[in-house]
C-alpha cells in the first residue's frame, strides 16, 4: 500500500482532516502506520477518540515509533486506548509477506 486507498466520501471534514494528517506525518513508515490504522478505525471513532489520535498524529514520528514498536515505553498520558488499538493493529505474529 503507497497511501490513502478509501474515499474520504461520506466522512465529516473533522475525519477527513484527520485521514489527511494520518497520512501526510512526515516519514514514510509513520505515514503508513498512522494512515493504514486511521483508514480501518476512522469511521467508527467517538469524538473523545478522535481527539486522543489527533494528540497521538502531534507527537514527533521518532517518539511514536519508538512507542509503537515497542522500543520505548510511551508515556502514561498517550498510553490510551487509541494508541493500544493502533499498537496492536501492527502487531503481527508472522512475517508479513508482500
Amino acid at each position: 500500500m503507497t497511501g490513502l486507498s478509501r474515499s474520504t466520501d461520506g466522512l465529516d471534514p473533522r475525519r477527513k482532516r484527520i485521514l489527511f494528517r494520518a497520512w501526510h506525518r512526515g516519514t514514510r513508515e509513520m505515514d503508513l502506520l498512522m494512515g493504514q490504522y486511521a483508514e480501518r478505525a476512522i469511521d467508527a471513532m467517538s469524538n473523545a477518540e478522535l481527539d486522543l489520535f489527533e494528540a497521538l498524529i502531534e507527537v514527533p514520528d521518532r517518539d511514536l515509533f519508538a512507542w509503537i514498536t515497542g522500543k520505548e515505553e510511551a508515556p502514561a498520558n498517550y498510553d490510551t486506548p487509541v494508541f493500544q488499538a493502533l499498537r496492536a493493529f501492527h502487531t503481527h505474529d508472522k512475517p508479513i509477506e508482500f
